[in-house]
């Protein structure tokens, strides 16, 4: 049986994402604003090809526009 997030077409490491972000605006005012702050991202990756490094990308605007197309797509 598979799991729901897998049937959605989701990755493990994004479906923690969204269920990590739904939880932090579930909460009152000053613990969200705490819970926030500690879901903050300032990680960075790049693509390599043929042995040469890519542009360095930050992992928190990846994630961010990657989900808004994820958004998009799922609208009829």
């Amino acid at each position: 049986m598979s799991s729901a997030w897998k049937a959605a077409g989701l990755t493990y490491n994004r479906y923690l994402a969204v269920a990590a972000r739904v939880v932090r605006r579930s909460l009152k005012e000053q613990p969200r604003l705490q819970a926030e702050r500690r879901g903050e991202m300032d990680l960075k990756f790049a693509k390599w090809t043929n042995g040469k490094q890519g542009e360095n990308k930050s992992l928190a605007n990846a994630n961010a526009s990657a989900m808004a197309e994820g958004v998009h797509e799922q609208q009829p």
